[in-house]
């Protein structure tokens, strides 16, 4: 479980992204806004790389890289997508909204990662629609 302490790390910088956005589109562009923040989450994960000494060349000629070409489309549509939504609704409604990624995420490895679907998870993921159900609910 080494991955749990970066999880609880993102879970804490990821709860204020969604307010400190809403206050920033309320006099500037949602696309403006995208852009900056996300340039420095860029910026931030090419020091890294650079940092790590990872070899930034073999991962774009990989076999594999097709997969990170496309996940890079899809977040860009979806994290500007986001911010629109921000920008335009409550963060109290928008945030519920864009959380059922994780629902449908959590479909998608069942179906094209072939994971393993136990009644825990199907229980799981039902209780997580109810849960965001509630809280969007107007």
């Amino acid at each position: 479980m080494r991955y749990l302490p970066y999880a609880l790390l993102g879970l804490a910088a990821y709860t204020f992204v969604a307010p400190l956005t809403k206050l920033a589109t309320r006099d500037l562009p949602s696309t403006t806004v995208a852009f900056v923040t996300n340039g420095m989450l860029a910026v931030a994960a090419l020091g890294i790389v650079l940092f790590t000494g990872s070899d930034l060349g073999r991962a774009l000629t990989h076999p594999d890289a097709k997969y990170m070409l496309v996940a890079g489309v899809l977040l860009s549509v979806g994290i500007i997508a986001y911010y629109r939504a921000l920008a335009l609704g409550p963060v109290s409604v928008v945030v519920p909204v864009f959380g059922l990624f994780l629902v449908t995420s959590a479909a998608a490895g069942v179906v094209l990662l072939d994971e393993p679907l136990t009644t825990r998870k199907v229980l799981g993921v039902a209780l997580a629609i109810v849960a965001i159900y509630l809280v969007a609910g107007e």
